[in-house]
């Protein structure tokens, strides 16, 4: 459950700061947001499953951060950032919902 309270802190301390997001980084923030998300819940899925690790977890994080953030970068290189923003959300929001699948599965047994 660290993981599930650490995104709850992160969201109030985030609400209550209000930060300001540089210009140049904000086309690749949803995106690093998203690839947060979906370490997170696989992290909620993997402590359901009784297989969480810290380590897995935090490589997963920031990997799935700067690998998301490096293929929204390398698409507005090429000229095509929209398409493979697309692409990489799409992937994310699949294994989002499979997560969040599973830990419904977990927690009502249905």
């Amino acid at each position: 459950m660290i993981p599930a309270i650490g995104l709850l802190v992160g969201l109030m301390v985030g609400l209550l700061l209000d930060p300001s997001v540089p210009v140049w980084l904000q086309p690749y923030l949803p995106i690093a947001v998203i690839a947060a998300l979906d370490a997170v819940f696989g992290a909620v899925r993997a402590v359901l499953d009784g297989i969480f690790n810290d380590k897995v977890f935090v490589v997963s994080f920031l990997s799935n951060v700067l690998v998301a953030a490096f293929i929204v970068f390398l698409g507005d290189q090429l000229g095509v950032g929209a398409q493979l923003s697309t692409g990489v959300v799409v992937v994310l929001g699949v294994r989002i919902f499979s997560n969040v699948a599973s830990i419904r599965r977990h927690l009502f047994r249905a």
